[in-house]
């Protein structure tokens, strides 16, 4: 389903529909840059992204591998170049940024959604994303249970922002 500016600010959320037209280009492996994400032909392989002051990145990292993927972890401090290299808009971003099948997995998406995304790999869209760091999502569970409401976003080409799931 995508929503046009009009029917996505009336759901009460706020967003600056802004984008970039290509799709996500993984970085040239460089010593400066770490290790390059991993390959897009490898439906298996997710590659994170992390802040090496925050915890929570590795909590969602783990809950991927026991769902059967292969995750590497790579700490970095510049992380909205990362994020910018990705195409996630602003409004998006959360605390890391993953790379699975050639798209950017932003924040504490669920696995149902990153596996949906792997077997439909839809043409138009960059990436999905759970903005914020919503308590009760994947890697952010509250030790008294409580959960945010949060929905799963996916962005394109062209600054179009659309729903991809709960």
């Amino acid at each position: 389903m995508v929503l046009s500016r009009r029917s996505f600010m009336g759901t009460g959320a706020v967003v600056l529909l802004a984008g970039c037209d290509t799709a996500p280009r993984p970085p040239a492996a460089t010593k400066e840059r770490g290790t390059p994400p991993p390959n897009a032909a490898d439906s298996r392989a997710i590659h994170v992204y992390r802040d090496p002051e925050c915890g929570c990145c590795e909590a969602w990292a783990e809950i991927a591998r026991n769902a059967g993927y292969a995750v590497t972890v790579e700490s970095r401090t510049d992380m909205p170049a990362i994020k910018a290299r990705y195409g996630v808009p602003d409004e998006l971003r959360s605390c890391h940024t993953a790379v699975a099948g050639g798209y950017a997995v932003e924040g504490h998406v669920p696995l149902s959604s990153v596996a949906r995304l792997l077997v439909e790999k839809p043409g138009d869209i960059r990436g999905i994303a759970v903005p914020g760091m919503p308590r009760g999502s994947p890697g952010m569970e509250m030790p008294d249970g409580s959960v945010d409401a949060y929905t799963v976003m996916a962005f394109g080409a062209a600054g179009r922002i659309s729903i991809f799931g709960v």
